[in-house]
């Protein structure tokens, strides 16, 4: 497939299209030796985590090449959260993140650092979630979560969907890698 890209996106961040059962809203600093604040954003459907984890797991394993060992995340501003997530033949340990914000979830991934994704809240309206995801990739670490929320004026009530939104089995990432 051809990459394409999503909203005001400018380069080094790109839009890559890729199928499976449910669009994963999820955006990822993929250039070496970046580490900030956060390291992209994930744009979940609902607070449930046995629901919503299973595809973001998926989606990072696809996209870093490497398996997710252990998801962190703050049990109080989710709902149904599993002890373990059953993933491509193992099972994925889900505890309490080690992080202080609540609107981080962290992803310990096999071979690498650990990956800080900023949560934005399920009913955000679709421009300032994408806005957000963006915001997470470009600033290169160097907003803390509330600001990049700030900044894009969310959580904010749910909106209508995006014009030209994607259908249903196409996944949508943003990665900033070092694309010239």
């Amino acid at each position: 497939m051809t990459p394409k890209l999503l909203s005001r996106i400018t380069p080094p961040v790109v839009a890559v299209p890729m199928t499976t059962s449910s669009a994963v809203r999820l955006s990822l600093d993929l250039v070496p030796g970046h580490r900030g604040l956060v390291d992209g954003a994930w744009w979940p459907y609902s607070r449930n985590a046995g629901v919503e984890l299973p595809g973001l797991i998926a989606a990072v394993d696809r996209l870093l090449g490497r398996p997710v060992l252990r998801v962190g995340l703050h049990a109080d501003v989710w709902d149904g959260v599993p002890r373990r997530i059953p993933a491509r033949g193992r099972q994925v340990e889900v505890g309490p993140s080690r992080s202080a914000d609540h609107r981080l979830i962290r992803l310990s991934v096999a071979g690498m650092e650990h990956v800080d994704l900023l949560v934005i809240p399920s009913g955000t309206a679709c421009v300032p979630a994408m806005d957000a995801l963006e915001l997470a990739v470009t600033c290169a670490g160097r907003l803390r979560p509330v600001d990049i929320l700030t900044a894009v004026h969310a959580p904010v009530p749910a909106g209508p969907p995006c014009a030209g939104a994607r259908a249903p089995a196409e996944v949508s990432f943003l990665l900033r890698s070092e694309i010239p």
